[in-house]
C-alpha cells in the first residue's frame, strides 16, 4: 500500500480520537490548568504530562474496543455485567456530565463577557445554535465542525509564547515530580487528572468510533488519530499552565474566575494575550458543549437499548435527541442562575470527574482484557499493568483528598514522617 493511499485512509478514519482529546481541554479544563499555574507555578506540569500519557492509553483502549466489537462502552457493560452495574455506571456519567455541560456554558458565558456581551444573551443563543446543528445534520458534517473548533486551541500556544517564560526553569520543573500533602494541592492534582482523563471521554470516543463505522481492519489508523489528539491535548494544557505560571503566579495575582485570568494577562502580556485566551476559551467551550451532551445521549441509549446516532432522524431516535435536548437546556439554565460562581462550577466538575473516573476505568480494563470479547486485540500485559496501576493511584489520591479534607493535618504529618 503506497503512502498516498495510507494518508487517504487515515484522513477517512480521523476524527473520533482528535475530537475527544481536544474536547477534554474544555472550559473546566482551561480553568483548572489556569488555576494550577496561577496557584502552584510549574509544579503541576509533571502531573499533567503523566496524565496525558495515561490519557493516550485510556483512549486507545476505548477506541480499540469500539473498533473490534462494534459496540459502545455502555452496551458492553450491560451485556457483561448486568443492569445494576449499568445503572450505576450511567448514574456516575449523568452526575459528572450534567455538571460538566454546565461548565461548558460557563466557559461560553465567561468568554463572551470578556468581549463585552452579556451572558443572558450569549448563552441562550449559543445553546440554540449547538442544539440546531446537532439535530439538523449528520455525523460527517458534524465531525467537520468539531475538527474546525479544535483549531481555536492553538491560541493558547501563542499566549504561552507571548509571555516569555523562563524556558529552562519550565523544562526542569516539567520533568521533576512534585507532591504536597496539603488539601489544596491534592484537590488541584485530582482536578488536573480529572480534566485530562474524563469519564465521558471514554464513552464518547468508543461510541464515535462505532458511529463512524471504523472496524478492526482499519483500526491502526484510528490509533494514530488517538495518539495525535492526545499529543496536542498535552501541548495545549502545557502552554496554559506556562502562561498563567509565568504571569499570575510570579506576580502573586489571585484568580477567582477564568475571566480574571484573561484580564490579568492584559497588563502582563498585552491586550492580544487577553483576547487570545478568551477566544481559546470560547472555542474550547463550544467544542465540549457539542460533545458532552452527545456522549451522555450515546451512553444512556446504548445502555438501555434505544436507537441512537447523529445521522438518525428524530422519529428513529426520539430518546437520543430528547436526552440531548434536556442536557443542553439544563446546562444552559444552571449557568444563568443568578449569583452563581461560574469559575467554581468549572473547577468543581473537574474534581468530580477525577473522583468518578476509577469505576469507569475498571469497567474498561476488565472488558478489554476479555479474550472472548476482544480476540487477538485483547489487552497486552503491559496495558493491563499500566491501566490497573493508574486506577489504583487515582483511588489512592481520592482517599487522600477525603482524609485531608476531614483531618487537615493528618496527611501532612504522614508525609512529614515519610521524609524522616
Amino acid at each position: 500500500m503506497n503512502v498516498k493511499v495510507r494518508f487517504a485512509l487515515f484522513f477517512a478514519v480521523m476524527g473520533p480520537g482528535i475530537v475527544t482529546a481536544f474536547a477534554d481541554n474544555d472550559a473546566g479544563g482551561i480553568a483548572t490548568y489556569a488555576a494550577a499555574g496561577a496557584k502552584f507555578g510549574y509544579a503541576l506540569i509533571f502531573t499533567m504530562l503523566v496524565s496525558t500519557v495515561l490519557l493516550a492509553i485510556a483512549q486507545e483502549i476505548s477506541a480499540r474496543t469500539g473498533a473490534v466489537t462494534g459496540r459502545g462502552l455502555a452496551d458492553l457493560i450491560r451485556e457483561n455485567y448486568g443492569v445494576k452495574w449499568t445503572f450505576f455506571a450511567m448514574s456516575v456519567l449523568l452526575i459528572a456530565n450534567l455538571g460538566t455541560t454546565a461548565s461548558e456554558f460557563s466557559g461560553i458565558a465567561t468568554s463572551f463577557e470578556i468581549f463585552g456581551v452579556n451572558k443572558y444573551l450569549a448563552v441562550p443563543a449559543m445553546a440554540f445554535i449547538i442544539w440546531w446543528l446537532v439535530t439538523k445534520t449528520d455525523y460527517g458534517k458534524m465531525e467537520k465542525i468539531l475538527l474546525l473548533l479544535c483549531l481555536t486551541f492553538f491560541s493558547y500556544v501563542i499566549s504561552g509564547i507571548m509571555v516569555h517564560p523562563p524556558w529552562h526553569q519550565v523544562f526542569v520543573e516539567s520533568v521533576t515530580p512534585t507532591f504536597s500533602g496539603t488539601p489544596a494541592f491534592l484537590l488541584m492534582a485530582i482536578g488536573v487528572i480529572g480534566t485530562t482523563i474524563t469519564p465521558w471521554g471514554q464513552f464518547y470516543v468508543q461510541s464515535s468510533v462505532v458511529d463512524k463505522g471504523i472496524t478492526a481492519k482499519n483500526y491502526r489508523y484510528t490509533r494514530w488519530d488517538v495518539l495525535i489528539g492526545t499529543f496536542f491535548t498535552g501541548l495545549i494544557a502545557f502552554f496554559i499552565i506556562v502562561a498563567t505560571a509565568a504571569t499570575l503566579f510570579v506576580n502573586k495575582i489571585p484568580i477567582e474566575t477564568a475571566k480574571d485570568v484573561a484580564i490579568a494577562l492584559k497588563p502582563l502580556a498585552g491586550q492580544y494575550a487577553t483576547f487570545l485566551f478568551a477566544f481559546g476559551l470560547l472555542g474550547a467551550s463550544m467544542l465540549a458543549a457539542f460533545v458532552l451532551p452527545l456522549s451522555t445521549a450515546y451512553a444512556v441509549c446504548e445502555a438501555f437499548g434505544f436507537e441512537h446516532g447523529i445521522s438518525k432522524s428524530h422519529k428513529e431516535a426520539p430518546v437520543f435527541f430528547g436526552l440531548y435536548t434536556v442536557l443542553i437546556v439544563l446546562g444552559a439554565a444552571i449557568v444563568l442562575w443568578p449569583n452563581l460562581s461560574l469559575y467554581h462550577v468549572m473547577l468543581t466538575t473537574q474534581v468530580v470527574n477525577g473522583v468518578l473516573l476509577p469505576p469507569i476505568l475498571i469497567f474498561m480494563v476488565l472488558l478489554a482484557s476479555k479474550k472472548s470479547i476482544m480476540g487477538e486485540y485483547v489487552n497486552t500485559r503491559f496495558f493491563n499493568v499500566i491501566s490497573w496501576a493508574f486506577t489504583f493511584i487515582l483511588i489512592f489520591l481520592t482517599l487522600l483528598l477525603l482524609v485531608s479534607t476531614l483531618f487537615p493535618g493528618f496527611v501532612s504529618i504522614i508525609f512529614g514522617l515519610l521524609r524522616l
